[in-house]
């Protein structure tokens, strides 16, 4: 199956908004972001920056490979720089070429990585073909929207306009799944300020769960899987999340309705 589900959490890019914005030396990071937010809504009435000043605090993503194979975790460690983190995720596309599924991949994740990817100098050459090096990648790559290797399920299930677009956390938990767990996007910039970068890591993981068991719903919805096999998948999720020994996802699984 090979289908990697993934998902970044990001702060401010504060080195690349002193120079955008020519902010003086002596103003501490929290300054600079404070500035480029208050810019960002002079200039579009809101504070959420644009992708080329974002920065990659965490990348989390659930693998589902053959037999049982299933895995959630966050690239890297927490020492692990914003280079390594993006420098892992496109040498996991290029080594085993899985199907990519995202929430909102196309319009914020995919972006950002590309643009931070060109910032750290980082080939990715499996994930940009478009046919010149395997030909089946022209009919199904990575880079077109209407194509299968990456679903934005977000995307698709919005029949590609934005006005039909749902959050991720509204849906999970609608279909009986945890939704957001421990906190939010919002709040991603104080934590790490705080130090909580295993805080940040961790909530990313229970997005990327939320995204797969979505996806998963869909999948049944669209018959790619029937019912008996969208139940053993469930299974499988569960037993993983219960053996893990680590609090989040144990608390992710015992939030999860039974029957969802």
């Amino acid at each position: 199956m090979n289908t990697l589900v993934f998902d970044i959490e990001t702060i401010p890019d504060v080195a690349g908004g002193r120079k955008i914005y020519d902010l003086p030396d002596d103003l501490d990071d929290d300054g600079v972001a404070k500035a480029m937010f208050h810019l960002r809504y002079q200039k579009a009435g809101t504070e959420f920056l644009p992708h080329h000043l974002h920065r990659v605090a965490a990348i989390s993503v659930t693998f589902r490979g053959r037999g049982d194979d299933f895995k959630v975790w966050s690239l890297g460690d927490e020492d692990a720089d914003e280079a390594e983190l993006i420098q892992r995720f496109f040498d996991g596309v290029d080594r085993y070429t899985p199907t990519l599924v995202s929430w909102n991949g196309g319009g914020f994740d995919l972006p950002v990585l590309h643009y931070r990817a060109m910032q750290h100098k980082i080939a990715a050459p499996r994930y940009w073909d478009q046919g010149g090096d395997d030909s089946s990648f022209k009919w199904n790559n990575y880079i077109s929207r209407y194509h299968s290797r990456h679903t934005d399920v977000m995307d698709l299930l919005a029949m590609y306009t934005g006005r039909a677009n749902a959050p991720l956390d509204e849906l999970a938990t609608l279909y009986g799944f945890p939704g957001k767990m421990g906190m939010s996007g919002a709040k991603v910039w104080d934590a790490y300020q705080a130090g909580e970068l295993l805080e940040i890591r961790n909530y990313c993981e229970t997005d990327v769960l939320n995204t797969w068991l979505v996806y998963l719903r869909f999948q049944l919805m669209r018959g790619e899987v029937d019912w008996a096999r969208y139940e053993r998948e469930c299974g499988i999720v569960r037993k993983v999340l219960q053996d893990s020994g680590q609090e989040h996802l144990v608390a992710f699984e015992a939030a999860w309705e039974q029957g969802a």
